[in-house]
């Protein structure tokens, strides 16, 4: 499996920066209460501050979307929805100890972060405009084909695993208690990009290896090369 961007990504957003975390043999009954917690906590000294929509990373998502012909209050990036949902409620929802990981990370350093299930991903992954045949499962159930032109995160088999770039993501490929692998995609647009997916990426890289997985990470600038998990990771 390969995970890549469509050139013509790179050429549109060149102050894209992408790290990717490869997590697996995850333990049992890991529990990451209270590093989530604190990762809140994190979120929330950020919202202090002002609105979500005040923070440079979540402005540059919105610029994006815009750039992409779609209404960012409508359609919010992934790191916006979550510290909207904290502002609004206090909280956010349980799902897993991954998901909720990813989601507090995410919250706390304002920047979208997908977890796939590696091992319902068919073939590679690839960050590129949608045809429009690709299929979208969402969580209620229902099927969907994408826009043609909307950015999508599609396999090999047309499957599109995420609608609208960092907006939503699939059923299809939904972390679970079951997963036993995790691709992980930690992007960002604005000029501090780099430092933030970094750290972001280090957060939930230290967060898991501290907790008994095994993890690979690795980057990519302007959506340019792929990341490929090695032997031993398959």
């Amino acid at each position: 499996m390969i995970f890549r961007y469509d050139p013509e990504i790179g050429k549109k957003f060149p102050s894209l920066f992408t790290s990717l975390v490869l997590i697996r043999d995850l333990p049992e009954n890991i529990d990451l209460t209270d590093q989530i917690a604190h990762l809140h906590g994190d979120a929330l000294c950020r919202l202090a501050g002002g609105s979500e929509s005040e923070i440079l990373a979540i402005r540059a998502w919105r610029a994006a979307f815009s750039a992409m012909g779609l209404k960012p209050t409508q359609y919010r990036c992934a790191s916006e929805a979550l510290l909207r949902r904290l502002r609004k409620d206090g909280d956010l929802p349980t799902l897993n100890p991954v998901v909720d990981a990813c989601n507090a990370t995410s919250a706390a350093l304002a920047v979208p972060v997908a977890a796939f299930d590696l091992d319902r991903i068919a073939g590679n992954l690839t960050v590129r405009y949608a045809t429009g045949a690709e299929t979208y499962s969402t969580f209620g159930g229902s099927i969907e084909h994408p826009n043609p032109g909307e950015v999508v995160f599609a396999d090999d088999a047309g499957v599109a695993h995420a609608r609208r770039w960092t907006n939503r993501q699939s059923a299809a490929s939904a972390v679970s208690p079951d997963t036993q692998r995790v691709l992980v995609v930690i992007e960002g647009l604005h000029d501090e990009a780099e430092a933030d997916v970094v750290a972001a990426r280090d957060t939930l890289s230290e967060l898991f290896t501290e907790a008994g997985a095994v993890v690979r990470k690795g980057i990519l600038r302007s959506g340019v090369g792929h990341f490929q998990p090695e032997e031993e990771d398959i």
